[in-house]
């Protein structure tokens, strides 16, 4: 249908994604090669860990320009919880860190409420609650959603990033899924390649 590849690249929560997706039929794949991340349908980069680490993971492996080169090209890209997190300009994590610069904006400590941040909440616009873990938080002017005044969603261009965890968020996540993948489903089969656009949700 489509191919869908992982990043792995030394963060947590790889494996959960790849277990989720094949709930849904789609065969993916972990990866720590930057040509199949550029090439694949699909790209997501989810994550549990610190930015820091995180980022040298990247580099390391040349995944940080493999991704910038993909979204550049009008790839769908999808980054889940850190994934979004290293796709800003720059996380206050770790004394500072320069993020991938996908998307304006920063990731920085969460000031009110639970720290970390961790359990279900909705997300604005719509009614669905989905699975959070968390202690940094985007601010970003892409944000297209939004849980307890946080940002929850972030989009532009080809690139969908989402705090919450859709592959631990029940059936609220597996639809999420589901709308993205047909998205790309949609996207591929553009003659022209339109870049996709939007979210996994409504």
């Amino acid at each position: 249908m489509i191919d869908v590849v992982v990043c792995e690249y030394g963060a947590g929560n790889v494996r959960s994604v790849i277990v989720a997706l094949r709930r849904l039929g789609i065969e993916a794949k972990t990866t720590e090669e930057g040509d199949e991340v550029i090439g694949a349908d699909l790209a997501i980069l989810p994550g549990v860990g610190a930015a820091g680490s995180a980022m040298r993971g990247l580099k390391e492996r040349g995944l940080d320009e493999a991704l910038i080169k993909r979204v550049e090209g009008g790839r769908p890209t999808l980054g889940i919880c850190l994934g979004l997190q290293l796709a800003v300009e720059h996380s206050d994590e770790d004394e500072g860190v320069t993020g991938l610069g996908i998307l304006p904006g920063r990731a920085s400590l969460i000031r009110e409420g639970r720290v970390p941040r961790i359990g279900w909440a909705r997300v604005e616009p719509g009614d669905e609650a989905f699975y959070f873990a968390h202690s940094y938080a985007v601010e970003t002017s892409a944000a297209v959603g939004y849980s307890e005044g946080i940002v929850a969603e972030a989009a532009l261009g080809s690139f969908v990033g989402v705090q919450f965890h859709p592959e631990k968020s029940g059936n609220a996540g597996r639809r999420f899924l589901e709308r993205h993948i047909d998205r790309v489903v949609a996207w591929k089969a553009d003659s022209n390649g339109v870049p996709v656009s939007g979210t996994g949700r409504p």
